[in-house]
């Protein structure tokens, strides 16, 4: 299973990965400025892991409040 996890509603952001055997994350900036660096971000750590957008077999987020996402 595919799955793609990140959280934008503290200070720092935070996504995740994992194709079941592996994982790969990533930590940034999180506030404000997620709602310009959260896309591109997930983009790059779906190519670091060579995985497509459409592979992935679920999708969670933190709800917030942030905002990006809250």
């Amino acid at each position: 299973m595919k799955f793609l996890a990140f959280d934008t509603s503290t200070d720092v952001m935070s996504i995740a990965l994992s194709d079941g055997t592996r994982s790969w994350q990533h930590t940034g900036p999180g506030g404000a400025q997620s709602s310009t660096t959260l896309i591109p971000a997930i983009l790059a750590l779906l190519a670091e892991a060579g995985v497509a957008l459409g592979e992935l077999d679920a999708i969670a987020f933190g709800r917030g409040p942030g905002s990006f996402t809250g």
